[in-house]
């Protein structure tokens, strides 16, 4: 019972099915949603367009834990069409260590573009998009009793975001969600999923991350989550980028309108500041700096080979100078 409310309430919240109707182009489209959801036009909504060269190295933040995922215990998850997106849901036995309070998890789901197009993540990094994005959205468990309560207090969630890539292989993880799409291509179709490895849809090095104070990317839009987003990249193939495209409707019945370009633009970061977990190597000097500074020491140590062959070559004739005169002394005193 406990975990059949907690499913309606991740389903109400993220993203919202209540209240007004809402898509992410049109007249009910991103552009208007503040219309409708007041929060969604505050001055600290998601997601960003990270600029490295913004960013602030934090040494303090420490490496995220995920427990449980390995094994979400051994009852079947749901997967829902819900008109927006594609969502998992995830049992409370998954939880973050990391972070400044236990955050439990429940539920994941994806962003994408266009068919065809390699662009669909939310979150940019230096202005580049990825072909996909995964949120999987934890809640505060230590101070808040439920889902519905967490999402509106500030830091109430924590919302892992993973950047995916094409790659040239077929991603075994995220196939145990791909393989299922065609059960619910139209909204409000469910279906259920065998428990996996929910660790393998992560990239396999969590210790370069982003983080930031924002909000939920689609309606209402609170300002309540704590938002970590990994460096690393997730990777699928090309073909099941092309089933997340081309496989999901976000009506319930005919005439069918393809579920795609689920994806919200940036928001301004309006004096927000965003950590990094680690420092950005190329992010201090642009790329005309790092040539000229790599030509500048080019230069600077030919110089000083220069200077300590000159120096050496002083030396020797100082060296031989000495010897010549020794050998005439010493001639000079024979002969006396």
């Amino acid at each position: 019972m406990l975990l059949f409310t907690l499913l309606l309430e991740v389903i109400w919240i993220l993203p919202a099915n209540g209240g007004q109707h809402w898509t992410y182009e049109g007249p009910h489209g991103q552009d208007h949603w503040p219309a409708s959801y007041p929060e969604c036009g505050s001055n600290a909504q998601s997601p960003i367009n990270i600029q490295t060269d913004s960013v602030t190295f934090d040494p303090e933040l420490l490496v995220l834990q995920p427990h449980g995922y390995e094994q979400p215990g051994t009852e079947p998850l749901d997967l829902h069409n819900n008109g927006h997106t594609v969502q998992l849901s995830l049992p409370p036995t998954l939880y973050l260590e990391g972070l400044p309070r236990k955050y439990v998890a429940a539920q994941l789901h994806l962003h994408w573009g266009q068919r065809g197009s390699p662009w669909g993540s939310e979150h940019q990094i230096n202005g580049e998009a990825t072909a996909a994005e995964l949120h999987i959205v934890h809640y505060d468990s230590e101070s808040y009793d439920s889902l519905s309560e967490a999402a509106q207090r500030p830091q109430g969630l924590a919302v892992l975001g993973i950047l995916i890539e094409v790659g040239e292989t077929k991603n075994p993880a995220y196939e145990h969600i791909l393989s299922h799409l065609h059960e619910i291509r139209h909204k409000d179709q469910k279906t259920s999923v065998p428990p996996f490895n929910v660790r393998e849809l992560l990239p396999p090095l969590l210790a370069q991350f982003f983080r930031y104070n924002g909000s939920l990317t689609t309606p209402p839009c609170y300002q309540s989550v704590l938002w970590t987003v990994f460096s690393r990249r997730a990777q699928i193939s090309m073909g099941q980028l092309e089933k997340l495209q081309e496989t999901l409707f976000s009506t319930e019945e005919e005439p069918s309108k393809l579920l795609v370009q689920n994806y919200r633009a940036p928001q301004p970061l309006n004096q927000r500041a965003v950590f990094a977990s680690f420092i950005q190597v190329g992010s201090l000097y642009t790329t005309g700096e790092m040539l000229s500074l790599g030509v500048g020491i080019l230069v600077g140590c030919l110089c000083l080979l220069l200077a300590l062959y000159f120096i050496i070559r002083k030396i020797r004739k100082k060296r031989l100078g000495n010897r010549k005169s020794v050998v005439f002394t010493s001639a000079r005193a024979t002969e006396a």
